[in-house]
């Protein structure tokens, strides 16, 4: 009877112990200080806007290979921003900046790279926020 008494004992403080590790680790997170503490650069420029010398060449160097006209369908999931309609029908739906910004309920892009940084975020948010000119 003592050795079960024993038994229990140790067995209900395993338990315990277990649990509170669980609920240590899943207390832990990990975030990105990026993210969380951005950096307010100056060189940042965001006046003057436009789709062919802001945003353009930011979907050149980071969404292209992946959303160009050849590669949409292969790689993209068939999204195509290498023309100013297909962009702007994005920026209309929302998930242009949705992606860019990770924002819940959007695929983070660029797909397996980091996300881009405040500036260029920022760019693409005051393009699409004054209704995506084609300009």
């Amino acid at each position: 009877m003592l050795r079960i008494h024993i038994y229990r004992n140790y067995f209900m403080r395993v338990i315990i112990i277990l649990i509170i590790i669980i609920a240590v680790a899943y207390s832990c997170f990990y975030d990105n200080e990026e993210y969380l503490y951005p950096r307010l650069d100056s060189s940042c420029d965001t006046s003057g806007v436009t789709f062919s010398s802001s945003v353009q060449p930011v979907l050149q160097q980071y969404c292209l290979s992946c959303h160009g006209n050849n590669t949409a369908s292969s790689l993209g999931g068939n999204i195509k921003l290498e023309e100013y309609q297909d962009v702007k029908l994005r920026a209309d739906d929302g998930s242009l900046l949705g992606t860019v910004s990770h924002e819940s309920g959007y695929s983070p892009m660029p797909r397996g790279a980091s996300k881009l940084d405040h500036c260029t975020i920022s760019i693409i948010r005051i393009w699409v926020n004054s209704n995506s000119p084609d300009n």
